[in-house]
């Protein structure tokens, strides 16, 4: 997983192709209507593909809730993505020290893995003595 902004950014885009997903299923499915005494329905010869596949006025009320519910959880990701970003409830002053406080955690760790180092090469140069002073029989 990546850091917070790449997962809001995969969100975002994830929020994106749902609203065209949605737009595409609405679009594709709508009941057939006039809007006007002049609009008209053309009659669709048998070869010629349907432009709009109709659902029930209970399916296509049905889809429409599950898009719309879909959308709403990922906005609502969306927003806990954004409310776990650094700075949004601290200060510049706040956030400041806690990077001198992550840099000092930083330094303490090197010097640890310092002396780990050097008592390895300890260890490793012993271990190196007593096997060359094994003789076989």
């Amino acid at each position: 997983m990546g850091d917070r902004l790449t997962q809001l950014q995969e969100a975002m885009d994830e929020l994106l192709e749902m609203f065209l997903s949605a737009f595409f299923w609405v679009e594709r499915h709508h009941d057939l209507k006039t809007f006007g005494p002049n609009d008209k329905i053309p009659d669709l010869k048998a070869d010629q593909p349907k432009e709009v596949d109709t659902k029930s006025p209970e399916e296509y009320k049905a889809g429409q809730l599950q898009l719309a519910r879909d959308i709403i959880v990922k906005e609502q990701q969306i927003e806990y993505l954004i409310s776990t970003l650094p700075g949004l409830d601290n200060s510049e002053r706040e956030q400041i020290q806690l990077l001198r406080e992550l840099e000092d955690d930083l330094v303490t760790a090197e010097a640890q893995r310092q002396e780990a180092l050097k008592e390895r090469d300890e260890v490793l140069g012993k271990l190196d003595a007593l096997l060359r002073g094994l003789e076989r029989p």
